[in-house]
């Protein structure tokens, strides 16, 4: 390999820390075993004076959540002029922020929900939307914040209202799709495969089902028809695109199946730094395709640029 230094970033101060520093040390590892020389960062407020003493070749962002997805290390990156891996400043912000990301999406062509953006203390009382429908903050990853509402729940969920809710004020509200759920990633200009995602437990696929050993079943190659899976992948691609993302990202749908097979296709987002944990999706959809964990962050190296 090329022996470029490598800073790895990842942990930080917000919910997705574990899951960060997880994936974090996974990437560690792999470049380090293909012969990078390697430095892991717990980051800080302090990481611009962190990373221009550092003076590595290339950053691997391995960063979860607000400021490592949402443009804010990527711009500070930029600045310091030191190329890292996925999506650059813009599509970083657009694709994190899910009223936005849609906005995009839609007018490419890609399906996403009916919503609403409302005010967590105006909705405690009254339905903002006939239920079934989702509530989620409009910022945050790995399934932080979000409530299913029923189709038989009389009002809200209460904690929305209470005082030690940890989340912004402003919410999305999205109509619920039932049915299953499907994910593609994206590696480059090239959609690999679909994975039927099937939590385990009796809950929807949230941190636990994503994150726990057994949280949830992954079937790949996805049991859909050949145009539905054909169709995923294009519309992963064409999401990627529309956002301007670089490197790997992965798409989430909704499949609301009818019996001939058929049914409605909804993205749900673009996640432009999807884990890579021993349970997450991306390297297994990799290997699928015969792209081992090792070569799959190498290539993500060697991709890095900045202006991206």
């Amino acid at each position: 390999m090329s022996g470029k230094h490598v800073a790895v970033l990842m942990g930080g101060w917000v919910h997705e820390r574990p899951v960060s520093l997880s994936t974090g040390t996974e990437c560690a590892d792999a470049l380090e075993k293909a012969g990078y020389q390697v430095s892991r960062i717990d980051v800080d407020r302090n990481i611009a004076a962190v990373l221009k003493e550092l003076a590595p070749d290339v950053v691997f962002n391995a960063l979860h959540g607000p400021f490592g997805e949402d443009g804010c290390i990527q711009g500070v990156l930029e600045v310091l002029d030191i190329p890292y891996t996925h999506s650059g400043v813009m599509a970083s912000a657009l694709a994190m922020n899910k009223i936005k990301a849609k906005a995009v999406m839609s007018s490419a062509g890609v399906m996403v929900t009916q919503h609403l953006i409302v005010n967590r203390h105006d909705v405690g009382n009254q339905h903002p939307m006939d239920p079934p429908y989702v509530i989620k903050p409009i910022n945050e990853g790995s399934s932080f914040g979000v409530l299913i509402v029923k189709e038989d729940q009389a009002h809200p969920p209460q904690e929305l209202t209470g005082s030690d809710w940890p989340y912004p004020d402003v919410l999305m509200c999205e109509r619920y799709i039932p049915g299953r759920e499907l994910t593609c990633a994206v590696m480059g200009d090239r959609a690999l495969g679909v994975i039927d995602i099937v939590p385990t437990g009796p809950g929807f696929y949230d941190f636990d089902a994503k994150y726990a050993d057994g949280g949830s079943k992954h079937i790949l190659p996805a049991k859909i028809s050949p145009i539905v899976y054909q169709e995923v992948q294009t519309l992963a691609l064409k999401a990627h695109q529309a956002l301007g993302c670089r490197g790997v990202s992965r798409a989430d749908f909704r499949f609301n199946e009818r019996e001939d097979g058929t049914g409605e296709l909804i993205c749900l987002e673009v996640n432009t730094q999807p884990g890579m944990t021993p349970t997450s999706l991306v390297p297994e959809l990799a290997a699928h395709e015969g792209i081992g964990f090792q070569d799959l962050v190498s290539w993500m190296v060697e991709e890095a640029s900045c202006c991206r």
